[in-house]
């Protein structure tokens, strides 16, 4: 009986630490389905498992698998020593596909495209919207031939993001899309760096207007 009774014991003793160390992953999961206001207990309990899921999978993979597991040689294509966030997105990205494709497919049999995009929009913090709106400041003519062209590259950029750890490397993620949007960009007849460059200009010349 004793035994019983210490393994019982023990087993809510490591319910307790695990839902501890877990804690932000449960908030996340939480609040995100909340926000999606489903009005089905059910489905948001699903949902939010496979959230939760995804998160912690993530959070283990990546604690589990330091850049040092990753040899400090070079990058390839530019010939420069690796860096230590290249040697992060390296190591996470070596994580099974199967930590994606069940959260993934999971969501697009349970919600629709739009709030499955929400629940992406969570994980990065919004930044689809947010590059876009950059690209039409910098690009003030954009045509919607070209806007429709960005935004498919920066969600393309927000799905692979999520599996990546920290805002540090989601930001990285990005400016590996953002790099082909302006490929993309100067194929098409733009000068993508004298746009940046005209841009910036401006907004300094309307900076130092608004200090005189």
């Amino acid at each position: 009986m004793k035994k019983v009774l210490s393994i019982f014991i023990l087993s809510l003793l490591l319910r307790s630490l695990y839902a501890q160390d877990n804690s932000t992953e449960q908030k996340k999961s939480q609040e995100w389905i909340a926000e999606l206001k489903l009005a089905n207990p059910a489905k948001e309990e699903k949902i939010k498992r496979l959230i939760f899921n995804h998160l912690v999978s993530v959070k283990d993979w990546h604690n589990s698998h330091p850049i040092n597991t990753v040899p400090a040689g070079i990058n390839p294509y530019t010939g420069d020593k690796l860096s230590d966030m290249d040697r992060s997105i390296i190591a996470d990205s070596a994580q099974p596909d199967s930590i994606h494709s069940n959260l993934m497919t999971g969501l697009r049999q349970e919600l629709d495209e739009q709030q499955v995009a929400f629940i992406l929009d969570k994980y990065t913090i919004g930044k689809v919207d947010f590059t876009l709106k950059g690209y039409k400041a910098i690009v003030p003519d954009l045509t919607a031939v070209e806007e429709q062209t960005i935004r498919k590259n920066l969600e393309a950029a927000r799905e692979k993001a999520i599996d990546y750890k920290n805002i540090k490397q989601v930001s990285a993620i990005f400016e590996i899309y953002k790099n082909k949007c302006e490929a993309y960009l100067n194929a098409n007849g733009r000068n993508w760096r004298q746009l940046f460059k005209d841009y910036v200009n401006k907004v300094k010349a309307e900076k130092e207007k608004q200090q005189k």
